[in-house]
């Protein structure tokens, strides 16, 4: 960096300073190298919605209070990633009894916009009482889902309301066990949603410019916390939702159907009969015709063959495998995930997809020195993002290692503990380098509160 870019960067962060005691800038982040391959990170799950990413060169190994900070940001209440697009970065959460959007410049942080309004949500089993769902950027729109279902659409580049929509009022949609929680997805010009709604309006799809409903798919299966996601299967676009939500009995499942029409196309049971159960794993989609689904409360996982005609055959079931609320990521033919409902039970695996096999599923665990004391660390649940394959993994308290998985066992090859706070259950983000991780809780070694964190991940 010259010395002119870096007298630059040093008279930002005095005037930023005193610009918001919220923001903290540290460090200007290494430049691109030449030849860079970046991506935008515009939803939950990322541009391909599937937890990986085609970004390159990245960081190899960080000393061990993790890789260089380069701002960070006071947020509120709220499981909700970051989504960022054109160097804009959208942050959902709730502050003084408001849902809030904030847009950010992504690489300094440095306020854009802001946008909110009011909320009366309390978390009944007392969780966070802030939004669940990550805001989804496509073209020059962002839209939010909220943790009592409203449904509002901003211009991306101003934060200026385009459209918002009331839906529990409207389609008199229940609170469910812990708010509204499901990311939304955009298929061309509509807007998808897996609602939940009262008179069996389950899943529904509207006009993303406008707002307006479009269709809906009437079944009596509720919402869940998963996000649907698009596949073209036998080469016709379709939408993968699993859906079960707070029902007497306990009911949900696997609905395959048009996202341009919302005709239902097939129904697969696929839900614990216990009451509390909260669906969380979205569908995985793997080759032309199979998708695999899980759950961690008794029925764990099962893998579908699609065929040609759209009816279904179950290819193998495995109730020992059962994910909880993470992205299982598939790699060479191989899936990858963590198992188990609790933390203490939570055993990272590897299983080849086809055939079911699991290779081997064990806890991943490790000595730590925190604030002078020796502990030993476990992986617990997790999120994580492939890399230039090799798995970017997040702890639920804030570990952060780079792991070499394969079907003979796994290697730490880096790691820090970037805060010790529980509840980092959020999906960390990454665009044009940076990487960005929220820590949800307040950190028990440095006291410091809910943070959004940008870290820079640039390679050379």
């Amino acid at each position: 960096m010259t010395k002119i870019s870096n007298f630059v960067w040093f008279l930002f962060f005095c005037f930023s300073s005193f610009a918001e005691e919220r923001w903290t800038q540290f460090l200007a982040p290494n430049p691109l190298s030449k030849g860079a391959v970046v991506e935008d990170w515009p939803r939950f799950n990322g541009l391909a919605d599937n937890a990986k990413s085609m970004e390159s060169p990245l960081l190899q190994n960080w000393p061990a209070d993790g890789p260089s900070l380069i701002w960070s940001l006071e947020k509120g209440d709220g499981y909700a990633s970051p989504a960022i697009m054109d160097d804009i970065l959208v942050l959902f959460h709730r502050m003084n009894g408001r849902e809030v959007a904030e847009g950010r410049d992504a690489i300094s942080g440095a306020p854009l916009w802001e946008y909110s309004y009011p909320v009366d949500y309390r978390d009944r089993y007392g969780y966070s009482a802030g939004p669940r769902a990550s805001p989804v950027i496509f073209q020059d729109r962002v839209y939010l889902h909220g943790v009592t279902a409203w449904l509002t659409c901003l211009d991306l580049k101003t934060g200026k309301l385009i459209w918002k929509r009331d839906l529990t009022k409207e389609y008199k949609v229940p609170q469910y066990f812990f708010g509204k929680g499901s990311n939304p997805i955009v298929c061309g010009n509509i807007l998808v949603l897996n609602l939940g709604g009262g008179d069996r309006q389950c899943m529904v799809g509207f006009d993303r410019k406008n707002g307006k409903t479009l269709w809906i798919l009437k079944d009596d299966w509720g919402a869940s916390y998963s996000s649907p996601v698009l596949a073209k299967i036998h080469g016709r676009l379709v939408g993968l939702a699993m859906t079960g939500g707070e029902s007497r009995p306990a009911t949900g499942g696997l609905l395959i159907f048009d996202p341009k029409t919302g005709e239902k196309l097939i129904r697969f049971p696929w839900r614990s009969k216990k009451y509390e159960s909260a669906t969380a794993c979205p569908p995985v989609f793997l080759g032309d015709q199979y998708v695999f689904l899980s759950e961690c409360y008794e029925k764990g996982s099962v893998l579908l063959r699609i065929k040609e005609d759209f009816s279904y055959e179950i290819v193998w079931e495995n109730a020992d495998i059962g994910i909880h609320w993470m992205t299982p990521v598939e790699n060479e033919g191989y899936l990858y995930g963590v198992s188990g409902r609790h933390q203490q039970g939570a055993e990272a695996f590897c299983l080849n997809w086809k055939t079911g096999e699991v290779l081997w599923k064990e806890f991943i665990a490790w000595q730590e020195t925190i604030q002078g004391r020796e502990l030993k660390l476990q992986l617990f649940r997790a999120s994580w993002l492939l890399l230039e394959n090799r798995f970017l993994s997040l702890s639920e308290f804030g570990s952060l290692l780079r792991i070499k998985f394969s079907p003979s066992g796994w290697k730490i090859e880096a790691r820090s503990q970037l805060f010790f706070a529980p509840e980092a259950w959020t999906l960390p983000a990454l665009s044009r380098g940076l990487l960005y991780i929220m820590q949800n809780d307040t950190d028990r070694m440095s006291g410091r509160s809910s943070r959004l964190l940008c870290y820079d991940f640039r390679g050379q």
